[in-house]
């Protein structure tokens, strides 16, 4: 599993021109699930992020985590982060989950996050997404 975590002032995820999620401060995270990956790696990759300490505190050092600072959650599914480029100037997609695994492990996410934070936003996995975010900092940190 991979993610791209980046701490947002704001962040949305549009569907057919309809908003189907969107947050204020806090984290949009980018979700790729792999081939092997298990709800145990979930469950682990959830207690990292959430426990992350990327916001400021009092003096400005980056001391706070998302519950800290009362943050909001907007997950996104995305298997492009599974692309491989090695081999030419078309992507590779062979590690990224099959459809069914990547969907479950996806919601499975969602739900874990739900019971740690008051407000979880998601995109619609395997829809064409538009996102806008305001990336503060900017600060993006990659977990896997």
């Amino acid at each position: 599993m991979k993610l791209v975590i980046q701490r947002v002032s704001h962040a949305s995820v549009t569907v057919d021109g309809t908003v189907v999620g969107k947050i204020g401060q806090g984290f949009l995270v980018l979700v790729g699930v792999g081939r092997e990956d298990t709800k145990a790696e979930v469950d682990r990759l959830v207690k990292k992020m959430i426990g992350l300490r990327i916001f400021r505190d009092e003096n400005g050092k980056t001391n706070l985590s998302l519950k800290d600072v009362g943050g909001e959650l907007l997950l996104v599914s995305q298997f492009t982060l599974y692309a491989d480029c090695s081999h030419g100037n078309r992507p590779g997609f062979t590690n990224a989950g099959e459809p069914k695994l990547a969907k479950e492990l996806y919601e499975y996410m969602i739900e874990a996050c739900r019971q740690e934070l008051p407000v979880v936003e998601c995109g619609e996995f395997g829809a064409d997404m538009k996102v806008e975010l305001q990336n503060d900092g900017p600060f993006t940190i990659l977990l896997d």
